[in-house]
């Protein structure tokens, strides 16, 4: 008998949206990035929902998410486990003296880069952006990848966000109320203490009973927390459009900030490993320490804004710690599957 031609199963090329997919994940990219550059264009497009005001206005349901935020923050701490990452001091100290000194020096080294006026909005932004924490997911993800210590990371990251609920705003407070004469520091405390911390310290009481709870949930929280936070990059927006505050800042103005911004993140994470090997750190404090040290957090930047800037300027006061977010996930990605490639492999057949 003849043998029939057997025709083997088409098998469907992958789409061209699962290889956007694909490779937007190999660069560090993921949905909420995209969503927050479209809260940006709605903004844009549609201002007025944002910029009313009233108990339940979308900036007054803004602020009541941050108070939740801080509070599940809270909830997430063990006091135990902080006490007992502790022992590391050496590559605490590196990390923490890089986040919070470091990064705001070089900001104030660089302020004839951005404008003479202290008061300038591009210019606060940058250095709000250098006074705040590093991010925790994205550090212990990373130092996760590139083989470093991972216990360090996340007690690093997590001490990192609750050191600076009390920095960033120090920091900030100096630099506002140096170029605003206007500037109430009091009342800027009191709605951070009431707030921030206030949320924050409650949690942390309570970790003991609801410590198990949110530990459970914490991807639900996170989606909350990404939710409250394109609610608020909405709201400020929306505020700046409104106030016409970018009609001054061209696309040139845009690409030089970006090419700071990264410029910023490859001469931190330099000093920060030539710090490293100075003090003598093994390979995985030393990626630790690379990862923790450079990174900055948009989380607590989004959810901060409103309680340290006026309205008005919100929007723009966002605009660098954006644009660093964005650009640092790129950049520490393709650093930590490189160095995750270097990384010296065990003898075969050897234990």
């Amino acid at each position: 008998m003849p043998v029939k031609n057997v025709v083997p199963p088409l098998i469907p090329p992958p789409s061209r949206l699962s290889g956007f997919r694909s490779l937007a994940a190999r660069a560090g990219l993921d949905w909420f990035l995209l969503a927050l550059l479209a809260m940006i264009g709605l903004a844009y497009l549609w201002p007025k929902p944002g910029i009313q005001e009233g108990p339940f206005s979308l900036s007054s349901l803004a602020g009541y998410g941050v108070s939740l935020i801080f509070f599940f923050y809270g909830l997430r701490l063990s006091l135990e486990k902080l006490r007992v990452g502790l022992s590391n001091w050496r590559l605490h100290l590196t990390v923490h003296l890089t986040t919070f000194v470091l990064f705001p020096l070089l900001i104030l080294a660089a302020r004839s880069l951005f404008a003479d006026d202290p008061a300038d909005p591009l210019w606060l932004g940058a250095f709000y952006m250098a006074a705040l924490p590093s991010t925790v997911s994205s550090s212990v993800v990373m130092v996760s990848i590139a083989g470093g210590n991972l216990p360090a990371a996340i007690f690093n990251a997590s001490i990192s966000s609750l050191i600076g609920v009390f920095l960033t705003p120090v920091w900030m407070g100096l630099v506002l109320a140096a170029g605003s004469g206007d500037y109430d520091l009091g009342s800027i405390i009191g709605k951070l203490a009431l707030q921030v911390i206030a949320p924050v310290i409650l949690g942390m009481l309570l970790n003991r009973w609801g410590g198990a709870f949110a530990e459970r949930h914490k991807k639900a929280l996170r989606y909350f927390d990404q939710t409250v936070i394109l609610l608020i990059v909405y709201t400020s927006f929306c505020e700046s459009f409104s106030r016409r505050m970018f009609q001054n800042l061209s696309l040139e103005d845009f690409l030089v900030l970006s090419a700071c911004m990264l410029g910023l993140f490859f001469l931190v994470f330099g000093m920060v490993l030539l710090i490293s090997r100075l003090m003598g750190f093994s390979r995985e404090d030393r990626i630790t320490a690379l990862f923790c040290g450079s990174k900055k957090s948009l989380v607590q930047g989004s959810v901060m804004v409103n309680v340290l800037f006026p309205g008005t300027i919100a929007g723009i006061a966002l605009l660098p710690i954006m644009i660093y977010h964005g650009l640092q996930l790129i950049a520490a990605s393709i650093l930590a599957q490189a160095m995750a490639r270097a990384a010296p492999q065990p003898p075969k057949g050897g234990v």
